[in-house]
């Protein structure tokens, strides 16, 4: 019999043993792989949702708060800001381009965003179906709310106040669809995006007078690299404004995020090295149980390596075994994560991703795997096979 298969024999005839061992295994390697792809899908999310965005420019508030509600699409909003002081800044010299938001409104819980061309052309959108809207109540759909809603171009809807699901409907005040973006893999997936004026109108039919026009925020691009030092000053120094760093703010969520990361991918590595601690345990145990064994072993021809060599592939297939169903236990964890995710409209996590680092994973149960079979190991190459034979 060959030596893997001399391994793996004794591996089945411990099965609970052998099970715990990779269990532990496993769950170590899948919290560590769902940490690594979900960070690493949304940190490319949000790099891509804030990609060219230099300042946010909305109501006083916390600067954060402004962040989330109007480049990632994942708050609410402290308020709206007055239309004359939003074309006043726009109008600044150290101001390239400033996209108007203005926000209140959803559909089936996407969000309505009120703005003008400049915005899907930021994210290099392709209209996929119809086109962009050119007058007062109509959108253009994202791809995942055309997907979620099955709406096509010419369909029409009511969008209803707020900014989640379960608000008065403005039945009175349909939209039409014009057309349907390509998907983008940005924040405009999940958006209806129309004009400023038909979030206006839907307010003042509903009761909401509009009079001193006002919008949610605006994104704005610098100039001049001078800009940065100087216009968040300017922009925060009036009565009604305030500015914030999308790259600012994001790194300051993950910072904050990170925390806790942190924590969750160090359980997940005392779940390793615990696996690792039972792995060692149990080959020295199955050590002591196979002395005569291997002592007849050494005495029918098998050397001393070979004997080491049995001790150390247990553990090496014991640790790739737990490691490679960790990988995939992750992987179907964070597809679970990402549906979870999708229905509160949430950033897109998927599974069905790679991570080079995830190698690393395998290198690293690999390893624990290794350290844990080297003393039994030894213990077996030094053995005396005299005196276990005479002991029958």
């Amino acid at each position: 019999m060959t030596l893997a298969g001399i391994s793996l024999a004794y591996l089945r005839a411990r099965p609970l043993a052998t099970a715990l061992n990779l269990l532990l295994l496993a769950l170590g390697v899948a919290t560590i792989t769902v940490l690594l792809l979900a960070t690493a899908q949304l940190e490319g999310r949000m790099g891509r949702d804030a990609r060219g965005i230099d300042l946010v420019a909305g109501a006083k508030g916390s600067p954060m708060q402004l962040v989330l509600s109007a480049v990632f699409h994942i708050d609410a909003p402290a308020g709206n800001i007055p239309l004359a002081d939003a074309l006043a800044l726009a109008r600044n010299r150290a101001v390239k381009k400033a996209i108007p938001l203005a926000l209140g409104d959803s559909f089936r819980g996407y969000r309505i965003v009120g703005t003008n061309h400049d915005y899907p052309a930021h994210y290099g959108a392709r209209v996929a179906s119809g086109r962009l809207w050119s007058g007062p109540m109509e959108a253009v759909l994202g791809a995942e709310v055309a997907s979620a809603s099955a709406l096509a171009v010419g369909a029409s809807f009511a969008g209803a106040h707020g900014l989640g699901e379960g608000g008065e409907v403005h039945a009175e005040e349909p939209f039409k669809v014009t057309g349907i973006f390509a998907s983008t893999g940005t924040v405009l997936d999940r958006l209806v995006l129309t004009s400023v004026e038909s979030v206006w109108e839907v307010h003042e039919h509903a009761g909401q007078p509009a009079g001193g026009k006002e919008i949610t925020a605006l994104l704005i691009q610098y100039a001049t690299p001078l800009a940065a030092a100087m216009l968040p000053r300017q922009v925060n120094a009036t009565a009604t404004l305030q500015a914030a760093s999308p790259a600012y703010e994001s790194a300051r969520l993950f910072r904050m995020i990170g925390v806790g990361v942190d924590v969750l991918r160090a359980f997940g590595l005392v779940l390793v090295l615990a696996a690792g601690l039972s792995v060692f345990i149990a080959l020295l145990n199955a050590l002591e149980d196979r002395r005569y064994d291997l002592a007849v072993m050494r005495m029918l021809g098998a050397g001393r390596g070979r004997l080491m060599s049995l001790m150390l592939f247990e553990g090496a297939a014991l640790a790739l075994a737990g490691g490679a169903a960790g990988i995939v236990l992750g992987h179907l964890l964070t597809e679970l994560l990402g549906r979870a995710l999708g229905q509160a409209r949430r950033a897109a996590v998927t599974g069905w991703t790679w991570q080079p680092a995830e190698f690393w994973l395998l290198g690293l149960a690999l390893a624990v795997g290794l350290a844990a079979a080297l003393l039994p190991a030894w213990r077996a190459y030094r053995a005396d096979v005299a005196p276990i034979l005479a002991e029958g």
